[in-house]
């Protein structure tokens, strides 16, 4: 069973909020066969506390506009990791020393990728069309 079309639609939608405040390496993983309580994990990295909170500010406006309420908010006063979970979406932002060290791709790397569109994937230095 792969992730819903609302969960994709949310996760692309909070992907493009994050990418549009310079989040770098956003990548989204299926889950739904690994859990029962959500369907994707977003993930992205921002490079300090300040761009971390800004981003998950426009990720909580983007999913807002589309009926998406955050269940749980985790780590927003610190700023280095803030988990957002939207239900069928759970939204990691990571201060991007904190990515490396936590390595959450790792952790879940037997989940297939989501592929996003271009306009959502961040900075992850990878994109050659400049």
């Amino acid at each position: 069973m792969a992730a819903t079309e609302r969960a994709v639609e949310l996760a692309v939608t909070a992907a493009r909020a994050a990418s549009d405040l310079k989040a770098q390496e956003i990548i989204a993983l299926d889950v739904s066969e690994q859990l029962v309580l959500t369907d994707v994990f977003l993930i992205a990295s921002g490079t300090n506390e300040r761009q971390v909170g800004a981003i998950v500010d426009a990720v909580e406006e983007s999913l807002f506009a589309l009926g998406a309420k955050p269940v749980r908010r985790e780590g927003k006063a610190q700023g280095r990791w803030v988990l957002i979970d939207f239900g069928d979406v759970v939204v990691h932002v990571q201060h991007a020393e904190d990515r490396v060290y936590y390595a959450l791709e790792r952790l879940w790397k037997d989940c297939p990728l989501i592929e996003l569109p271009a306009d959502a994937r961040g900075g992850d230095g990878s994109e050659a069309d400049s």
